[in-house]
């Protein structure tokens, strides 16, 4: 199963060019771990009854960093494949390797070592939308603020980029981005090298809680499972500072922590991951389904899962979307946080997420202000939260209270609320608004062939019969979670009459599995008979 390989002295054996990194236990001799670049700085050293490796091994992405021979010896060998399948089989060796892997990511992640240096600035929504997408796929990068750090100027002068042309991305140590889109930037990263183009039982469609959940069941039950995400993995829920209420987490955890086990898990059962892609179609005319992407790729699925959750409204002022990542946010985690440090902010919604972003941002600024366009806060936040804030000196709510007005140039500068109660209109001095309202659904590049709600939300199972114009094509009923087309289940906050909350997310992505099974099995009976 294992390969000995007798290695000499500055040997390489494996560098960031490398996908597919096999994993090396040291048995004689050294091992340096070093970041690519000019300096080769040594990170960590393998000796004796060690061994190598980090996430890279289980995703099968290309390696981050260098792995050298200091002293000649003796290593033994594994490939990722064989990696997968010893994890599989020995429990107490899986927990070993996975705690390794995920350990050595993390501390990556807080030391800034990767193949990615970041030049932009704090100010710059381009910068923010780069920061969040590597953030959410745990990839390491170093962050330089070219108007505060020192070395800044001359390492931009190294590269031959200027300040107008921020943000600029530094990747792999060889190449300059400038200003790169999302799309770019995971195509320099080779994020989607370990896709095949095999037929698969089950495509996931969107990478948050339902998803993941659909993919780490499905994966783990020997499904060939792909998940194609359009920005990052986390979904609505990655954008939470802290969920409490999940269950088996008593003292919390981010969505950002939820997102980054679950797709540990998914990749160590062999679910692939594919991120930046959007799926533009789905041909339902035949079986398997065929999904095209944006970018032209296509794949083949005997099943799919749409989990494409919902996101948050747009504010309904006019001069919103010009301030998107400069002053308005979708997100209330750390990154943010760190924008608005002892400032005053305000906060839009009334159910969880808001109340989680209010509780977060008052630890740091001077004052959270929490608009509710409703009159209470209890019919959709949980108790928990309400005590919280109804507890917190530093958040005041206002209720019956909607923005009205921006102001600002580069950045946003100051907002107009009107308080519905009194009918007044109130101005404030405030540059940071955390927009955590409403709940549109993803589904605008779904076809005729599905059948949506009027807020556009797609409609499964016995809700199925209330449309009238409907004909479902089979003899049977439409199991549970399936839409209007047999053998495509709807998820999480994306499905009608869906709970918008985490676990149960999670849990729809759990039975939608039971159900493509079922659906797999009646398809392969069929075809057996018409063989017949």
């Amino acid at each position: 199963m294992a390969q000995h390989r007798s290695v000499r002295s500055g040997e390489i054996l494996y560098e960031p060019s490398h996908p597919d990194v096999p994993l090396f236990v040291v048995l004689e001799g050294t091992v340096s771990i070093t970041r690519a670049g000019e300096d080769e700085k040594i990170l960590a050293v393998r000796e004796p009854g060690q061994f190598t490796g980090e996430m890279s091994v289980i995703s099968g992405n290309r390696s981050l960093l260098t792995a050298r021979v200091t002293n000649a010896g003796v290593v033994l060998e594994l490939t990722r494949d064989k990696v997968l399948s010893l994890m599989a089989k020995d429990t107490e060796l899986g927990e070993i390797l996975m705690g390794a892997f995920v350990a050595r990511r993390l501390l990556m992640i807080q030391l800034g070592e990767g193949n990615v240096i970041l030049f932009g600035t704090n100010g710059s929504a381009r910068t923010l939308a780069i920061r969040e997408f590597l953030t959410r796929n745990g990839h390491p990068f170093t962050y330089v603020d070219i108007e505060s750090d020192k070395s800044a100027s001359e390492l931009m002068e190294q590269l031959a980029v200027r300040n107008s042309e921020i943000p600029v991305v530094y990747c792999d140590r060889r190449y300059v981005l400038r200003n790169p889109s999302i799309s770019e930037l995971a195509a320099c990263l080779d994020l989607n090298i370990n896709v095949d183009k095999g037929v698969r039982d089950i495509l996931v469609i969107g990478a948050g809680p339902a998803g993941l959940a659909a993919a780490v069941y499905a994966a783990s039950e020997g499904l060939k499972t792909l998940i194609i995400e359009k920005s990052a993995p986390g979904g609505q829920a990655g954008s939470s500072s802290k969920i409490e209420n999940y269950l088996g987490f008593p003292t919390g955890l981010s969505g950002q922590e939820l997102a980054n086990r679950s797709i540990a898990q998914a990749q160590k059962f062999g679910a692939q991951l594919m991120v930046a892609q959007a799926v533009v179609h789905i041909d339902c005319s035949r079986q398997p389904y065929k999904i095209v992407l944006e970018s032209g790729l296509k794949f083949n699925a005997r099943s799919i899962v749409i989990a494409t959750g919902a996101q948050y409204a747009r504010l309904p002022v006019e001069e919103a979307d010009a301030f998107a990542g400069r002053g308005i946010y979708y997100n209330a985690t750390h990154m943010e946080a760190q924008l608005c440090d002892s400032e005053e902010v305000a906060v839009v919604g009334g159910g969880n997420s808001a109340g989680q972003a209010a509780v977060f941002l008052a630890q740091t600024s001077s004052k959270v202000h929490l608009l509710v366009r409703s009159d209470q806060l209890s019919e959709s936040m949980s108790q928990y939260l309400i005590a919280r804030i109804d507890a917190h000196t530093k958040i005041d709510v206002h209720y019956l209270t909607q923005i009205v007005g921006m102001t600002g140039a580069a950045h946003l500068e100051g907002i107009d609320w009107k308080e519905g109660s009194s009918g007044l209109k109130v101005t404030k001095r405030i540059r940071h608004v955390f927009v955590m309202a409403g709940a549109a659904p993803r589904t605008e590049w779904l076809e005729d062939s599905f059948v949506l709600d009027k807020k556009g939300f797609i409609v499964t199972g016995p809700d199925l019969v209330e449309y009238g114009d409907f004909q479902w094509p089979l003899s049977r009923s439409p199991l549970h979670l399936e839409t209007s087309v047999p053998g495509i289940f709807a998820v999480g906050d994306t499905r009608a009459g869906s709970i918008k909350r985490v676990a149960s997310a999670v849990g729809e992505g759990a039975m939608a599995v039971h159900l493509v099974h079922r659906f797999l099995a009646e398809s392969t009976t069929l075809h057996n008979g018409a063989m017949k």
